[in-house]
Order: C-alpha cells, then structure tokens, then sequence
C-alpha cells in the first residue's frame, strides 16, 4: 500500500491528479498510511449502508479528516429487499432507496448510488428530508446484512465474502 501510495503522491505533486484516495481501507491500514504519507487521503470509498455501518471507522475517518464515500449505499439492492427498512421508508412518504441515501448523507458521508436509470437518478437526489435521531439510532443498530446475494464475493476481496 505505501509503494503505491507513494506513486499517487507523486502524480499529485506533478499536478497530475488533484485529489488522491483510498478504498476499502480499515484503520490498521489507515494508520500505516498515515505513518509516512507527504498527501493525507481525501478520500476513503467503503461499503457503507444500513444494516452495514462501521461506525468506529466512519468516526475514525471523520477524525482524520478523510471523507467516506459510501459505494453501495443501498447494499447492492439487499437494503430494499428488508421489510423494516421499506416500513421506515414508507414512514417519511419515500422509497428505501431514498431512506438508505438519507441515511449515508446523515452520516456525513458521501453516498454513491448505482444506477443507469435517470427516473431512478432524479429519485435518488431527491432526499430532501431528515431522519430524526431516534430512527437513525435504530437504523444503525439494525442486524447486519449477512448475505448480498451474487455480490456476496466482490473480485476486490478476491472472492472473500463481504460481511
């Protein structure tokens, strides 16, 4: 990681990228970047949504002053399939899809969604709502996705399941 970290940082410093990241790094491989690195990380893009939330390295990442870009925030479509989280939806007048970008978005993350529907595009910036405290508490604490279907191995992982 830091060989390659050291490369980006010089494509930094030759003006050739503007702004330099991370993906899927824990806090151990945080802290080893930040050991030696000349370029914090802007950046670090992780799997991130409800009923999958690392909240000690969202805060970690927070501390540092790394934003946390959430990749699949609505759990590779898994978050839609899950009765609670499509009854809180229904709750505030919006779509699971919605809820679980509020929710990043609440988070102070960024939220990435995944579509090449524009009706889906134009629903997923409409999120122009808060969730109160109490339901994001219980959003949080919600049990873990354990299975994402044929997303469970990512080739990133190298096959390793996600959970």
């Amino acid at each position: 990681n830091r060989a390659v970290w050291r490369a980006l940082e010089d494509a930094h410093a030759a003006g050739k990228v503007r702004v330099i990241g991370v993906s899927n790094f824990l806090r151990d491989d945080l802290e080893n970047l930040l050991t030696g690195c000349r370029v914090r990380p802007a950046v670090n893009q992780l799997l991130l949504h409800i009923a999958g939330t690392d909240l000690p390295l969202l805060d970690y990442c927070t501390r540092q002053d790394i934003r946390v870009e959430a990749y699949s925030p609505i759990a590779h479509g898994e978050a839609l399939k899950n009765p609670a989280i499509v009854k809180m939806a229904e709750k505030y007048g919006v779509s699971a899809a919605q809820l679980c970008i509020r929710y990043v978005l609440q988070l102070g993350a960024v939220a990435l969604p995944k579509t090449a529907d524009p009706a889906h595009m134009e629903s997923n910036a409409d999120v122009d709502f808060a969730i109160p405290e109490e339901d994001m508490e219980a959003l949080k604490n919600m049990e873990r996705i354990a299975n994402y279907g044929e997303f469970s191995a990512f080739p990133v992982f190298s096959g390793k399941p996600l959970a």
